[in-house]
């Protein structure tokens, strides 16, 4: 009884050990595995090529600035922050510096969309982002605001952001009411504003009873003659121009 309780705390005593020594050796492999950033701002990326190489660390340029205090060519921001802990492996995201503004911002406002990235895109710039806007008055692809504006200074990215015209807003009509009035006049002068009937309906009050035992008769059709009674779209409502009319009539 006593040897098999003497076997029992050994075999516990073992499982601590393998387990302690477990522990250690994780901890060892996860942070035996991490290194700390070094500064590469005011390096060329070739030379923070150089410094990062041995950390098992790459360099990748995702953004070019203008800077009137640093170098073309040289790294003016980089993510992670210098003295932070990474993982081998892991990549620096830098931002290289353009130097100063040398190149003048052009105007490109009145410009289609081609030309205006031609003219952009000749001068060393980048074309941004490009919305688009309906406005009365103004052509389709037509360049209506840009940022920075033209001969702008003290630029920090090379990129110009466009605000390009959609054309002119369809016109828009207020529906007015034709209730009460007979179908042959309202055809005559919907067609004669650009506007379009659409179907036309009688309503079940404009039909005669047939009586108890009488053969069906065809459906009732409207005439020139017949009354509206309701229309849709509603009076008071917007349309567009060419909008197609419904009616119900007696």
């Amino acid at each position: 009884m006593k040897s098999a309780f003497r076997f029992a705390l050994v075999a516990l005593g073992l499982l601590l050990v393998a387990m302690a020594s477990a522990l250690l050796a994780m901890r060892f492999a996860i942070h035996g595995s991490e290194v700390t950033v070094p500064k590469v701002v005011g390096l060329s990326p070739a030379e923070a090529e150089r410094a990062v190489a041995g950390l098992g660390l790459t360099v990748a340029i995702e953004r070019e600035y203008y800077s009137a205090d640093l170098p073309e060519g040289k790294i003016m921001l980089q993510v992670p922050e210098a003295g932070m802990k990474v993982r081998r492996g892991w990549q620096l995201r830098v931002a290289e510096s353009l130097g100063p503004q040398r190149v003048a911002i052009p105007d490109v406002l009145g410009e289609s969309g081609r030309a205006a990235d031609l003219n952009i895109r000749r001068r060393g710039l980048d074309v941004g982002a490009i919305a688009s806007l309906q406005l009365p008055g103004s052509n389709a692809d037509q360049v209506v605001a840009q940022s920075p504006p033209p001969n702008a200074s003290g630029v920090s990215v090379p990129r110009i952001n466009l605000l390009m015209s959609a054309g002119s807003p369809p016109a828009a009509f207020v529906m007015p009411s034709f209730l009460g009035q007979p179908l042959g006049s309202v055809n005559l002068a919907l067609l004669d504003a650009g506007f379009h009937v659409g179907t036309v309906t009688v309503t079940a009050s404009g039909t005669s009873d047939t009586g108890a035992g009488a053969l069906p008769s065809s459906p009732p059709q409207p005439s020139p003659a017949s009354i509206i009674v309701s229309q849709n779209p509603a009076p008071g409502q917007r349309v567009g121009a060419g909008a197609t009319v419904n009616f119900e009539v007696r």
